[in-house]
């Protein structure tokens, strides 16, 4: 069964810091539930892995990543994804993604996507894969943000220009304390149930929605 995705999320920061992450496939796979690289085979091919807990359980799908095209000039990128696990489900996922002008200085992430499934996945159908799709991609994407955000914070640049217009209350009371090192942005682990249960609520809403 195949799936077509096709989605675009706002980026709270500029195009290079968000490229910055784009173009990392390390720092990529850290916004994704559960996912992480595990093995670099060259500049453009990759193992890696995601980890699915379904209650206690916890269900692991083994894979590659291969970079199609890395465009600089158009902050693009092409990569293809191919992954099992060990019940014979598979999946792949061609997927291109760019950046775009967004307003106030950020960007746009665009994607699109087209995921082929096999084996136990295919039987929910293309409704459900589409909903399953859209909460890993939200969250996948507010991930995204907050790592492009905190980049473009500690740039030498954004540093500066913090410190060339200081508040006329901030230079009043004297300098602040220098802040807190951040805690590394990383998506949390993909939860199976947490899943299931806010499709459910999803169709009650919709189901009570449509008969008021």
């Amino acid at each position: 069964m195949e799936v077509v995705i096709e989605k675009q999320y706002p980026v709270n920061a500029g195009i290079p810091a968000a490229w910055a992450v784009l173009s990392d496939m390390h720092a990529l796979a850290t916004c994704m539930p559960g996912a992480q690289i595990t093995e670099d085979i060259d500049a453009t091919h990759f193992m890696g892995s995601v980890r699915v807990k379904v209650g206690p359980a916890v269900a692991a799908f083994a894979g590659t990543i291969e970079i199609l095209a890395l465009d600089a000039a158009t902050h693009t990128l092409k990569m293809l994804g191919k992954g099992a696990d060990k019940g014979g489900s598979s999946a792949s996922m061609e997927l291109t993604a760019s950046l775009l002008p967004g307003e106030n200085g950020h960007c746009v992430l665009a994607g699109h996507a087209a995921v082929i499934v096999n084996g136990k996945f295919a039987q929910f159908g293309g409704r459900m894969m589409n909903s399953v799709s859209d909460m890993i991609l939200a969250q996948f994407a507010e991930v995204f943000s907050q790592k492009a955000q905190a980049l473009q914070a500690s740039a030498p640049a954004g540093v500066a220009e913090a410190s060339a217009a200081p508040s006329a209350a901030a230079a009043s009371a004297g300098a602040a304390a220098p802040a807190a090192p951040a805690a590394p942005v990383v998506a949390t682990e993909f939860n199976a149930l947490g899943l299931v249960w806010s499709l459910i609520k999803q169709f009650f809403a919709g189901l009570f929605g449509k008969k008021s």
